[in-house]
């Protein structure tokens, strides 16, 4: 299984790569059929954030759903320790979940987040992205950064929408309604309670 650690604002020096590659090491007995995990290092280098200055962004790249997690601290081998344990969690939800579904349904999950890495592009203009493409964009003259990615969607249920948002950490998930046909989005609100917002995109409506 290959591991690709990249740094973003900062080196990763060889002593921190080995440390991360040991501590992943886990991850083949949860996800054997998994083919690489990227590990992506950032430093913040405003001050005022010197207590989430280091986060790690973990990300494992399987046959079935993407599953990632991520942790800050003001210590990368902290913040490291921090996103391996959401991430081994995350990891036996997932197989626990092929098991039930191996034993109820004998088609498995859908993959609707496949990723290819993409270089940076110029910042000139250009055209849309291409699924699977990231971009980091400044807003004007001012230090925001936005970032942009693409991700190729297929039709899934509701349920399959809200395990995927669980399995990447997110607060909410886009996706596309396999009974509706329309965009959508499922998103965290109190409690174990989840919200559903669709797009109506019919010529009617336009």
């Amino acid at each position: 299984m290959e591991i690709a650690i990249v740094g973003r604002h900062t080196e990763v020096p060889e002593r921190f790569r080995r440390h991360v590659e040991e501590k992943l090491a886990k991850v083949s007995q949860l996800a054997p059929s998994a083919q690489r995990i990227d590990v992506e290092v950032t430093h913040e280098n405003n001050p005022r954030l010197s207590d989430v200055r280091e986060r790690i962004e973990l990300t494992v790249r399987d046959k079935g759903p993407v599953i990632r997690a991520e942790a800050s601290a003001d210590d990368r081998f902290a913040a490291l320790d921090l996103a391996t344990t959401k991430l081994l969690e995350r990891l036996r939800r997932s197989r626990d979940r092929r098991k039930d579904h191996r034993s109820n349904n004998p088609i498995p999950p859908v993959d609707v987040r496949p990723y290819e890495p993409a270089p940076e592009p110029e910042p000139e203009a250009r055209g849309p992205l291409a699924p699977g493409e990231e971009i980091e964009v400044p807003l004007g003259d001012s230090p925001v950064v936005i970032r942009q990615k693409v991700h190729a969607a297929k039709p899934m249920t509701i349920d399959d929408a809200l395990y995927e948002m669980e399995m990447v950490g997110h607060d909410f998930f886009l996706f596309v309604n396999r009974e509706t046909g329309r965009p959508s989005a499922v998103y965290n609100r109190k409690g174990w309670s989840y919200g559903v917002l669709e797009l109506d995109v019919s010529a009617e409506t336009a």
